[in-house]
């Protein structure tokens, strides 16, 4: 969650975000079909544009997405918002294979450790999702954890367990915010993984921890021009993507994607990469704070962004497509 943005836009909230106890949303879908608009452009750094939606509901409850994670038949995903909610549903396809709209879409409060619900006392404020075999890992700030859910079940369920989190400098409301798994063939062997937004240690750096497997233990990563971190995602090679965002009145809205080596993470590491995809004021952005990866139908491995609008009304909701092209390099700055 971004403090700087959410204070600027408290008063132009659209309502009491817990005011509803959930069931099926209908969602509303505008197409975006250029990133930046009134030009033809698609390639950004090593990302080419493929297409996006800015989606809309009469159900008060849709917005503040924070994290999402798609299902192996890379339609149907589970996604989580800030305000203690699960959001599940299906991306829709046109012909030509561009987003096109959500099916299918439900959301439900999450039950927390205690059988209860959030009361707005900032004990759900979810931030970070991970899918492993049969749980649902879910990370929070505020109230710091890593609760584990069951698999199919999470929607009706407490969660089953949770997660030890090593000792590292969590401030409240800039903490957990990234949950990945490495893939299983890597060096982490499908551990965990943690990274803050902007829990920083006495160097500046950005906490971080794998939190189970061979190479359990602590690391931090490189803070770079005013950027927290606000989602992560393994690649199968075991590459890390790192999606980072600022607000500023100087700079205004901006994101990046770096990408971390994945044999660099490992305990008291001070991990940095290059940036692969940088965006800005002039591009189809917003607060965004979820990215997942999967291999498309051409073959290739696409990144779904989505943002947290705060449910204000000066924020819109998106999920944006893009096709990962390794030979196209955006340098450090």
């Amino acid at each position: 969650m971004v403090v700087a943005l959410t204070g600027l836009l408290a008063g132009c909230s659209s309502g009491d975000d817990n005011q509803e106890d959930g069931g099926p949303a209908n969602i509303r879908a505008t197409a975006i079909s250029t990133f930046r608009p009134g030009s033809s452009e698609t390639r950004f750094g090593s990302l080419e544009f493929v297409g996006g939606l800015e989606l809309s509901s009469d159900n008060a409850l849709l917005g503040a997405i924070s994290a999402i994670r798609f299902r192996p038949d890379q339609l149907h995903f589970i996604s989580v918002l800030d305000t203690g909610h699960w959001l599940t549903g299906a991306i829709e396809r046109d012909r030509n294979g561009r987003l096109k709209g959500i099916g299918d879409a439900r959301i439900v409060p999450m039950i927390d450790r205690h059988g209860g619900i959030d009361a707005g006392e900032g004990g759900m404020d979810s931030e970070g999702l991970a899918l492993r075999g049969d749980h649902v890992l879910v990370s929070y700030e505020q109230y710091h954890r890593v609760d584990v859910y069951p698999d199919p079940g999470f929607e009706i369920s407490l969660p089953d367990g949770t997660m030890p989190i090593p000792r590292v400098e969590l401030r409240a409301n800039r903490s957990l915010e990234a949950l990945m798994i490495a893939p299983q063939s890597s060096l982490l062997a499908g551990g965990a993984v943690i990274v803050t937004e902007d829990s920083l240690d006495d160097q500046g750096n950005m906490s971080a921890a794998v939190l189970d497997g061979p190479l359990q233990g602590r690391f931090t990563v490189r803070r770079h021009c005013g950027f927290g971190v606000s989602d992560g995602v393994f690649l199968p090679d075991g590459d890390l993507l790192l999606l980072e965002r600022r607000f500023g009145l100087m700079h205004g809205l901006g994101v990046r994607i770096r990408r971390i080596a994945g044999a660099d993470i490992k305990p008291g590491a001070v991990v940095d990469g290059r940036v692969i995809f940088e965006a800005g004021p002039g591009d189809q952005i917003d607060n965004m704070e979820g990215l997942d990866v999967f291999r498309a139908a051409d073959g290739a491995l696409h990144l779904i962004l989505v943002s947290d609008d705060n449910h204000s009304i000066l924020q819109r909701s998106l999920m944006l497509e893009f096709r990962l092209n390794d030979e196209s390099v955006v340098s450090q700055k």
